[in-house]
């Protein structure tokens, strides 16, 4: 497979964790992580409200798993793959594992800190140097969000009329 075919592979993979949050009530994010040898290590998806946790993103939740299977929070060999461009909180996170190539699908303007709203990873105070890539399946990633706050906002809608 070539490089992007895997990425593809796997951001279809995070889709589908997204996909399970988004039935769940979540809002629809979904991470995965893999090894330096291309294997799953840990996936993860958004569970917030079912875990009244605001720290359980998906892409916490997929750095927890990794350390706790590797047993060491350095997770410089590997790859993140999530659907959406993390948020300040996940960015610090991903920046302290020492992730060594972060994968992405859609921008996230209003809290997006990888590129859209603030550059955590190449900030001033972020001593670990992260690759990053975005845009990987971006059209689906955006409409998989898109459909989820519309269908939301219809919800809303409906109750209140």
């Amino acid at each position: 497979m070539d490089w992007y075919s895997t990425h593809c592979h796997w951001m279809k993979r995070a889709l589908d964790l997204a996909q399970r949050a988004g039935e769940a009530g979540e809002i629809p994010v979904g991470a995965v992580i893999i090894n330096a040898q291309g294997q799953l290590l840990a996936e993860a998806e958004n569970r917030r409200e079912r875990d009244s946790d605001p720290t359980a993103h998906a892409e916490i939740l997929a750095l927890r798993t990794a350390g706790q299977k590797l047993k060491d929070w350095h997770l410089n060999q590997c790859t993140l793959y999530v659907t959406l461009e993390p948020c300040p909180m996940c960015a610090g996170a991903i920046v302290q594992a020492r992730i060594q190539l972060l994968i992405y699908g859609v921008d996230d303007p209003k809290t997006g800190t990888i590129r859209t709203v603030a550059n955590i990873p190449d900030s001033a105070y972020s001593f670990h140097r992260l690759e990053v890539l975005g845009g990987i399946l971006e059209s689906a990633c955006r409409q998989q969000l898109q459909s989820w706050f519309a269908e939301r906002r219809q919800d809303h809608h409906r109750l209140k009329g």
